[in-house]
This record gives C-alpha cells, sequence and structure tokens, in this order.
C-alpha cells in the first residue's frame, strides 16, 4: 500500500495489524476484479501499491503470470509480503507510485489494489501506470467505496461523528478522498492516457464472527479509522464501542454480516 499521513507513512507500517483490518476483504475484492480484468496468462504484471500482498497473491493464483512485481514504499509491509508470498516468479521493489522503477514498456498489465487515494499526485501516478504498459496494455485499479459501499467503515465514521463531529469528519475517508466515486476514477483515468475506461462496482461480502472480530481491528492502529479510534481516550472510546455494538445487525448465532463495495476502473494503454 503507497499511503502516507502527515508526511510520512508512519500509520501504515504494521502490516500485521492492517490484515485483519482490510487486507482479509482486498482479497475478496482481488480475485473478482482479477476475473473482471481478464488478462492472458503469461503477462508480466506490476502491482502499485502491492501493501501485504493480498493483490499480488491472487494476480499469482488466478492468473498464470510469467512475472509480478510489487511495489510499495513500505518496507514493513513488502518484508511481510515477501515472507507469505515466496514464488520465483514474484519480486517485490521499494518505490512510489509517482516514479514507478520499472521501464517504459516494461510489463502486460499493471495494477493497484486500495492504494491510489493515499498517492498525493494521483495523475502523475496514472501516467506512470501509462508509461510503462506498451500499446494495447491493461491498466486498473480499485479503491473502497468509503461513501456507502463499504459498510465495516461507514458504521465506525457514522458512529464516531454522532459523538464527535468535528474530530471525526477530520478523518473520515469518504470526507477526505473524492477517488472514492465512478467519475472523478474515470476522469483520472483518461487524463492519463488509457481508452476505453470504464468503471464498474465489486461487491463482496464481510462476515464478522460476533462484535469482537468486527471491533479488535479498529485497535490495531495504522489506517485512519483506527487511528482515530486509539487517538481518542478510554472513555470515549468505550462509548464509541457501545454505540456502534448498539447500531450494527447482529444475528441470532452473534455474527455480524456486512458488505464492501470497491470501485474498479480499467483502460487500455
Amino acid at each position: 500500500m503507497v499511503a502516507r499521513e502527515g508526511g510520512t507513512d508512519r500509520l501504515w507500517a504494521v502490516a500485521e495489524a492492517y490484515e485483519p483490518y482490510v487486507g482479509r476483504w482486498s482479497r475478496r475484492v482481488a480475485a473478482v476484479f482479477l476475473d473482471q480484468l481478464g488478462v492472458a496468462p503469461g503477462a508480466r504484471w506490476v502491482d502499485v501499491g502491492c501493501g501485504t500482498g493480498a493483490l499480488t497473491g491472487a494476480i499469482l493464483g488466478r492468473c498464470d503470470p510469467l512475472s509480478v512485481v510489487g511495489i510499495d514504499r513500505s518496507e514493513a509491509f513488502l518484508a511481510y509480503a515477501r515472507h507469505r508470498l515466496p514464488d520465483p516468479r514474484l519480486t517485490f521493489r521499494q518505490g512510489d507510485a509517482q516514479a514507478l522503477p520499472v521501464p517504459d514498456a516494461g510489463c502486460d498489465a499493471v495494477v493497484s489494489g486500495l492504494a491510489l487515494n493515499f498517492v498525493p499526485d494521483q495523475p502523475r501516478a496514472v501516467a506512470e501506470m501509462r508509461r510503462v504498459l506498451p500499446p494495447g496494455g491493461r491498466g486498473a485499479a480499485y479503491v473502497w467505496d468509503y461513501a456507502e459501499g463499504m459498510q465495516m467503515m461507514r458504521r465506525f465514521w457514522d458512529a464516531a461523528a454522532a459523538l464527535d463531529p468535528a474530530g471525526a469528519s477530520e478523518r473520515d475517508e469518504a470526507l477526505r478522498f473524492a477517488l472514492c466515486r465512478p467519475e472523478p476514477l474515470r476522469t483520472l483515468f483518461e487524463g492519463g492516457g488509457f481508452h476505453g475506461v470504464s468503471v464498474a462496482a465489486i461487491e463482496v461480502p464481510t462476515v464478522f464472527r460476533d462484535f469482537e472480530d468486527y471491533w479488535t481491528p479498529f485497535l490495531g492502529g495504522g489506517a485512519p479509522a483506527p487511528a482515530y479510534c486509539l487517538s481518542l481516550g478510554e472513555g470515549r472510546r468505550a462509548a464509541l464501542r457501545e454505540r456502534l455494538r448498539a447500531s450494527l445487525p447482529v444475528a441470532p448465532d452473534g455474527s455480524i454480516r456486512l458488505s464492501a463495495r470497491a470501485w474498479m476502473v480499467r483502460g487500455t494503454a
């Protein structure tokens, strides 16, 4: 994940906290994303903002690639991904989405999962994705629908805003990231030189065993919602916890069934 908060990537340094928070759901979206992208076997892939390797691993498992290069700013995430994905077709490189360490036309498919929101210069990043493709190559990305469809986060921020309107609004991804909607994504890729750009929704179930399975990842720090949660005093955090507990749909077996929607954008070089 290419991600920066306050000029550093400090908040995204702990891969172990990211996995139970978003990584497990990102892998489900990645499978649908790749099936819809339809790149032929034997392709050379680049995964921009690969993070802990959710999308990278899905490429290896579903697409029969010739090679995959995973690129991320965070060495902690790269180390986690290297450990989890020991495959000779795979190379991880520390690098910036705004200046990819890949030669011109150096791959057949370039993708990015849940990373573009966190890149300071998004047009430059998409132009880089276009640069590393030959004519006819495929470029694509997906981002969470923070505004409505990523329900685990939306429920959290709605509860937080009811208790702390000013503080929560400063962190809420739906208010911070305009890219989490179809038209800005389409405009970004068309402006980056891609042709035949299309945007589609990907929705996957997110089923939590119980309330603790839902709540505990918010105590791990790192991403905006967990970081906000940890910034609260004990009393305010307890109040948020109980407001969330009362608002979530709990099944008779204690499970909580929500869904996660991402927007997928794709185009041809």
